[in-house]
Parts: structure tokens; sequence; C-alpha cells
């Protein structure tokens, strides 16, 4: 068997320990699977957590106690090697379970609730050596009716999985389909850093890498764009507009592309820089404050074109770095929801 087939048959008793979600079969299998020294990249307020335990007691006993019926359902599992020789995994799905307690103060709506991850696992030697994971923790906000920033210019709704079915890519690996697809995204995006620099929409040519049917499946906050013009109308005009130097920072960074057969994925942490120099997305002002960005994405070919991209982003560690503190911000919306009386000033 080769590398990336193993790793991929590897992580699936981790797969399965989360999907009846079992708290010590998680445990014993990241204590397996993983160096002591792990790391745990996790989407804001998490953070970098060395080691399996800290890992664990910071992100899953807290959203096992709020969703008690926990459960994971990946959409997309892929594996292969970067340019650098890096071996990578990577995950996308939905965490799924009945919001029943509070997590991260969002209120519990005792309903059914869903957040999707992408998240990607680098081995070295048989072993987990790194995890660079994004949560949609806004998707959970809007789902329990507190989500406080601007809305969404794209549409919001329940992200699917790849329309084909076919996300759990099989083996054995197939090194020559998975570099020629890795390339075509590789090239695309060469070309989507032409504009605005060097000219108007057509220097990105995005007609001879997108299908004309694509969809782009952005995250809470952002929403999803149907077709090469509800991409640009809804996510890449005012992205773009309002931090035009996307792309003038590429040193700074470290990009992870893997493919496999007609998957791939990109992963960093972070993967873009750029400077919020005016106004329009999102609803920010044009603060002048040069950014870091998480964005963990995969994408589909369909005949040699992008049919399927889905893109998570860091949207709170990005609004933390322009001082707006989110969870807070929710928090004031919904304390009457949580038990706070306005008019005494105490508990309700």
């Amino acid at each position: 068997m080769d590398r990336h087939s193993r790793h991929k048959d590897l992580i699936a008793p981790l797969r399965a320990a989360m999907y009846d979600f079992d708290l010590n079969a998680l445990r014993a299998c990241l204590h397996d699977l993983c160096a002591p020294d792990v790391a745990f990249r996790l989407a804001f307020p998490f953070e970098t957590t060395i080691g399996v335990d800290a890992y664990l007691e910071k992100a899953y006993v807290p959203l096992l106690a709020a969703w008690p019926d926990l459960e994971r359902r990946d959409f997309i599992v892929m594996a292969g090697p970067t340019p650098d020789d890096n071996d990578w995994v990577g995950c996308g799905g939905t965490y799924v379970g009945t919001f029943s307690a509070p997590w991260l103060d969002i209120p519990p709506t005792g309903h059914m609730v869903h957040t999707r991850f992408h998240e990607f696992y680098r081995f070295e030697g048989g072993k987990i050596v790194e995890i660079q994971a994004l949560w949609d923790i806004p998707e959970v906000m809007m789902q329990a009716g507190a989500w406080p920033m601007a809305p969404s210019l794209g549409r919001e709704w329940h992200i699917p999985g790849p329309s084909t079915c076919d996300g759990l890519v099989p083996t054995p690996h197939d090194d020559a389909q998975g570099e020629a697809t890795c390339a075509h995204i590789v090239d695309m995006l060469e070309h989507m850093k032409r504009h605005p620099s060097q000219g108007g929409p057509e220097v990105m040519e995005m007609d001879r890498f997108w299908h004309p049917r694509m969809t782009w499946y952005g995250p809470a906050g952002i929403g999803t764009g149907r077709g090469i013009s509800g991409f640009r109308n809804w996510h890449q005009i005012p992205f773009l507009n309002a931090m035009p130097d996307r792309g003038a920072f590429v040193d700074e960074v470290t990009y992870h592309f893997f493919g496999d057969r007609n998957y791939a994925a990109v992963t960093g942490w972070p993967d873009m820089y750029q400077t919020i120099s005016h106004g329009g997305w999102l609803g920010i002002p044009p603060v002048g404050k040069k950014i870091a960005m998480r964005s963990l994405d995969f994408w589909r070919l369909e005949n040699g074109l992008i049919r399927e991209n889905w893109v998570m982003v860091d949207l709170l560690h990005m609004y933390d770095q322009i001082g707006v503190d989110v969870l807070a911000r929710m928090r004031e919306f919904n304390k009457v929801r949580a038990g706070f009386d306005p008019v005494t000033g105490g508990a309700i």
C-alpha cells in the first residue's frame, strides 16, 4: 500500500471514534496516532495547543458537553504530498448534534445544529506531527440567531459535500493525476493574483479554470456564490476592493498544496497577508491594518475545470486583529437570553 493510502487508513479509527462520539476512544486513537509534541492549530479563540490531552480538554470536552450526541460526518477525505515532500491528509465535513447547552457562550437552541470543519493532518514517520483545523463557529451563531456582525452577501445554508458523492477519495493514490490537479489550482491562483494590480477581471482568465456551473462554498459570514458571477459579486469584488494588495506578501507565507485524483487542497497557518485599506468588505471600514488570514480550502475538478470549491476562513481571528471581539459582542446582544435583567442589572 502506498503511504498516502496508509495515512487515510490510519485516521479511519479516529474518524470512527467521532461518529458515535466516544471521548475515551478518541483519546486512545490520538495518543496512538500522534507524536508526543503534536501541534494542534485551531480556529480563534482556541489557537495552538501542544499535546493530545490539552487539545481534547480545550476543544472537544466543551463541545461534547454542549452537543451531547455529537457526531462527525466527513464528506472529503484525501491525501497526498506537497512539492517539498510533506505528507498531508485533508478532511472536510460537518459536526452535528443537539444544541443542549451553551458553547463558547453561544445560546443553545434545543435543536439540531451543525458546524463545518476543514481539518488537515501532517504525517512524519507514520505519526501525526501537526493538525491545522478550522471550525465554522459563525455558522453556529447564525443557527442560534446570535450572529452579531454584518449579514453575509452570499447565501447561508448547510454546505453540502461533493455533488458527485466521491469525496472519500479511493485508493491507490494516483501521483500523476494528483499532481495535475494541483498544477491546475496553482496556475489558477497565479492568474487570480494578477487582478487588480495587473489589469481588470480579464487577466484572471477565469473561464480557463472554472466550470460555468461552479459553486464557491464560502464560510459563514461570507456565504456561497454560484457561478463565476456569483463568486465575483458576493465575495471577490468586495474582498479585492477592500484589500487590493492581495498577493503582495507571498514571501511571508507557506502554502501546503496537495492533490488526490481530481481533488486538491491547500493549508497554511496563515496562508495570506493583506491590508484592509479600503471599505466595503463585511461592513468593515478602511482600518489600514495588515492582517494574517487562515484559509483552508478544497477543490474538485470535473472535465478539467473547477466545479466546486470549499473555502474556510477564520473570520473571528481576522476580526480579533482589527480590535473587534465578536464573541464579546455576541454576549452583549444575547445577555437577556443568558438570564440578565436589563432593568435591574441583575439576574432574571
